[in-house]
């Protein structure tokens, strides 16, 4: 009399839905989610009185890395030295310094918020610099969606 193992029907099925629901890596299409990110960091800035110290800490991080994604989101009084014509304490103007940055491919970003808040039109601001809805919501968006490291000077 011969005997033949047989396996429980429950560890049968386990097997076969183990087999179904997770499909090799290799057999797994392209996705957008699968493609290498350009690594990205958002410099929060909500004192304009940091700007200069976190302009030097921009250009010293571009020439660092020519690769990196570098954003500014500016809110509160941080939005204070990315208006036209603003200046420091020593009456040198902030776009003399943004604007190079800007030309190497650093982005500005203000809250639509702010400026709603203090009833300043996005007009006034330095060009090329956007606007976002909410500074803590685009900050948060960076972080999430696109994996970006959380620097505040």
């Amino acid at each position: 009399m011969s005997t033949t193992y047989q396996a429980p029907m429950g560890l049968l099925i386990a097997v076969i839905w183990l087999l179904c629901a997770s499909p090799s890596r290799a057999a797994e299409p392209i996705t957008a989610g699968a493609i290498k990110r350009v690594p990205t960091v958002v410099y929060h800035i909500d004192d304009s009185h940091r700007a200069i110290s976190m302009i030097r800490n921009l250009g010293n991080h571009r020439r660092a890395d020519t690769k990196v994604k570098l954003v500014v989101v500016a809110l509160g009084a941080g939005v204070d030295f990315l208006l036209a014509g603003a200046a420091d304490e020593h009456g040198n103007t902030y776009d003399a310094l943004v604007d190079p940055l800007m030309l190497e491919g650093v982005e500005f970003r203000v809250c639509g918020n702010t400026l709603h808040g203090r009833g300043i039109q996005a007009s006034k601001l330095i060009p090329d610099v956007s606007v976002v809805p909410a500074g803590v919501a685009e900050i948060a968006r960076l972080q999430l969606e696109e994996g970006a490291a959380y620097i505040k000077p």
